[in-house]
């Protein structure tokens, strides 16, 4: 009996051996008899889903034993979670903190967009406000320091009806770069917390006194070119004149708004970098590849009509070199 089992035993060694023998090696997401594989994991920002989703699904055409893990919770989770080594690849949509690159964060830009200011089109000061907009100044007294509580406090013109302020309840890359724009920390915005983009889009459209900010993405329709039902951009006055002149006049369709944002029209912030972050600088051939697609004039020239604006071509080349 024992000498059965012995004999089993060693068969099944014998089998085992010749079929990890006759696997494929590979090293870092990559072997000679099947190219590239293995799994990619992503999460962070709302801005980036959208982008990583197509870029992946592409990726996946030409390197069909790729597989992606890709969820959005804002470019705080996205940190927290390449840096734990719950992801491969952090979405990262606002600068990194100091701690952050110190714990081995590395930023690799992909594409750039915007935040922009958002207002639902039932407000009665609606028209009057695509007029004039708002300043950098009037703003920050709306979302940071809570001057203004109602819209004839900014101006007598408007009517005296409450300004309901929405603003991210949870740590985003909008909500930064948002308050980025005034000189102040996401911790210093004042209003009704919301989580996530679609979110804050949808307090919007269903509040005809409020106001927010949010990814380009989740205010224009990609299909149409204009914004989505129920929410439209509060344009800034950027010369502060007190009306908004042709130069400053953007905001029509997403293509204006792209263009401006590429030709620097826009300001930065709430114009920003949209980055993958990896922790520390990535050794798997696998990432290298997909990095290194993003980055490539076809996956570059897709943005534009997806509401990101492309990278330069010196950019892309400084960016490849972090590799």
């Amino acid at each position: 009996m024992i000498k059965r089992c012995f004999i089993v035993l060693v068969f099944s060694f014998i089998v085992v051996s010749k079929i990890t023998s006759c696997a494929p090696k590979v090293k870092n997401g990559y072997s000679k008899e099947r190219g590239f594989e293995g799994n990619i994991s992503l999460s962070g920002a709302f801005a980036l889903y959208p982008l990583a989703v197509i870029w992946s699904e592409d990726f996946k055409k030409i390197h069909p034993h790729v597989r992606f893990n890709i969820s959005a919770g804002g470019a705080g989770k996205g940190i927290a979670d390449v840096l734990t080594g719950m992801v491969d690849i952090g979405l990262v949509s606002r600068d990194l903190h100091a701690q952050e690159v110190k714990k081995g964060a590395v930023p690799i830009i992909v594409a750039k967009d915007a935040v922009i200011c958002t207002l639902n089109p039932g407000n009665p000061n609606y028209k009057a406000l695509l007029k004039r907009g708002l300043t950098r100044e009037e703003l920050a007294d709306i979302f940071v320091n809570r001057k203004f509580k109602t819209w004839n406090q900014i101006d007598p013109q408007f009517t005296s009806d409450p300004i309901n302020v929405y603003v991210r309840s949870d740590a985003a890359g909008a909500a930064e770069t948002w308050a980025k724009f005034f000189g102040h920390k996401q911790e210093d915005l004042q209003g009704i917390g919301i989580f996530g983009d679609p979110g804050i889009a949808q307090a919007i459209k269903d509040d005809k006194f409020g106001i927010g900010f949010n990814n380009i993405n989740y205010v224009y329709n990609l299909k149409t070119n204009k914004v989505f039902d129920h929410i439209d951009v509060l344009p800034l006055d950027l010369n502060k004149n007190g009306q908004i002149e042709a130069d400053e006049q953007f905001y029509g369709s997403l293509s204006d708004l792209t263009g401006a944002v590429a030709a620097g029209r826009y300001p930065a912030p709430p114009s920003r970098d949209l980055t993958f972050v990896t922790r520390n600088k990535t050794e798997s051939l696998l990432l290298k590849e997909f990095i290194s697609f993003v980055l490539q004039k076809q996956a570059q020239s897709q943005l534009l009509e997806n509401g990101y604006v492309p990278l330069s071509a010196t950019l892309i080349n400084e960016e490849l070199n972090k590799l």
